[in-house]
């Protein structure tokens, strides 16, 4: 089986791409690599374009006509620098996925699966959200996400194909085999700066919120191995149409994919030092522009439709985290 995958050459697309090649399917990239990197698409069929270069995808499925699904993963993702750069935000992942979607439209492709984001739930009691838990993007970043589910629903409606979106949680880690992770030199992600700290890389662990209403007053996060997560869309493609069937929706679905845990940062910090094996320097820091309490998966629905659930622990992910931290300079180069 063929998938194309946008955004292909980042962290989770990259990781994707391993797990469909491990079940014997055949990924094809598609990325700018605006932030992806070239070294993750080696020895793998790859198209450096812009998901908005209309004749461009149009190419690629005129040499791929069997393409069984697109899994949609190419976005800017880091919240603080949507709140610093909205306009960016917005023509990168709504603009350019719009055109994207009209050109999947025309060239008749049927399955597409959103990479979408667990931001865009409003903050509940219990910090738990179903897929039917209120909406509340708070932040340009969160609300790309809200309107490109939006987009892709009404044109599911309105024309041949079918979408899943996907909802993630908080992806950290690595691909167990070594074969990617975190792609970014100055990582944003709360695990590649603790990984950094340990390393020598960065001074000290910010705790960036300590006033949330949680039990240590730290965000609160659905961790999930990014392994894991990748493994949610090899299903996903797979029993596309069997999701489907089994939902007895027509032609959209909303899946939650997490662990079904709430950890607190704090409690993370903690985790890692039990793994690393000695305590980092850290400091409390005013929440960043962007940021929530934070939230955690039911993921009954994964289960339902998918049959997945996540089945790594946090200890492998923060393990998988520090061995690819120790060789990402070795495997990537900065300009």
């Amino acid at each position: 089986m063929k998938v194309l995958i946008t955004g292909g050459a980042g962290y989770i697309g990259s990781t994707i791409a391993s797990a469909l090649e491990d079940e014997g399917h055949r990924p094809i990239i598609l990325d700018s690599l605006v932030t992806g990197r070239r070294e993750f698409t080696s020895g793998r069929i790859f198209y450096p374009l812009d998901i908005a270069d209309g004749e461009g995808v149009k190419t690629i499925f005129q040499e791929h006509p069997d393409i069984h699904a697109v899994i949609h993963c190419a976005a800017f993702i880091v919240v603080p620098e949507s709140v610093e750069e909205p306009y960016s935000y917005y023509e990168n992942n709504v603009v350019k996925s719009l055109s994207l979607f009209k050109t999947l439209d025309e060239v008749g492709c049927r399955r597409i699966v959103f990479s979408s984001s667990a931001s865009i739930y409003d903050m509940v009691p219990d910090f738990m959200v179903t897929e039917e838990a209120p909406l509340k993007p708070s932040s340009p970043y969160a609300r790309t996400k809200y309107m490109m589910e939006m987009i892709l629903k009404d044109l599911a409606a309105a024309s041949s194909f079918r979408g899943i979106a996907l909802r993630y949680f908080n992806p950290i880690g690595a691909d167990p085999a070594m074969r990617s992770g975190i792609h970014v030199k100055e990582p944003s992600h709360v695990l590649g700066k603790l990984v950094d700290v340990a390393l020598g890389k960065e001074p000290v662990f910010r705790i960036t919120g300590t006033g949330w209403p949680t039990r240590d007053g730290s965000g609160i996060r659905d961790y999930i191995h990014v392994w894991d997560l990748a493994r949610a869309h090899v299903k996903a493609v797979t029993g596309f149409d069997e999701a489907f069937r089994r939902s007895g929706a027509e032609n959209y679905l909303v899946i939650n994919l997490g662990s079904g845990k709430g950890v607190t940062v704090k409690e993370l910090l903690t985790a890692f030092e039990k793994v690393w094996g000695s305590a980092l320097p850290k400091e409390e820091a005013p929440p960043r522009p962007g940021d929530v309490a934070g939230a955690y998966a039911s993921a009954e629905k994964a289960l339902n439709l998918l049959d997945w659930r996540a089945e790594m622990g946090m200890e492998e992910a923060i393990e998988s985290a520090l061995r690819w931290g120790r060789e990402r300079e070795s495997r990537l180069s900065w300009d």
